[in-house]
């Protein structure tokens, strides 16, 4: 169970790495392809505001990545069920108030591990 569960979060991690790129570095080039909905006259004008947006989500992914290595097993739940819980929290703003699509890239992959961690508690 425990490989399993750090495999979700390891693939979370990986999810919030894209997004960080995608919304720091990729904003002009890759966003517009991404981001359909959004106006191409809007991808220069919000590029600061995305690197913002990017930048919280490598906090997400760094914390994942940070409960992978604690040894304590106490700590290391502590410290994934917290961060699992932000990005359940994050993809579920992000369904309500952009898109139903957020809840399958972002909530669900989170909410598989936090759940599982919760269950073998």
């Amino acid at each position: 169970m425990e490989i399993i569960i750090k495999g979700f979060i390891g693939l979370c991690a990986l999810i919030h790495l894209y997004i960080l790129w995608l919304e720091m570095f990729a904003w002009t080039t890759r966003g517009p392809k991404t981001f359909t909905s959004i106006p191409k006259e809007l991808f220069v004008p919000t590029k600061v505001l995305a690197a913002n947006q990017g930048l919280y989500n490598g906090f997400l992914a760094a914390g994942l990545i940070w409960s992978l290595f604690i040894k304590d097993p106490v700590w290391y739940s502590n410290v994934a069920i917290f961060f699992l819980a932000c990005v359940v929290v994050a993809g579920v703003y992000g369904t309500v108030t952009a898109s139903r699509k957020i809840f399958f890239v972002q909530a669900l992959p989170a909410l598989i591990p936090l759940l599982l961690l919760l269950l073998v508690q």
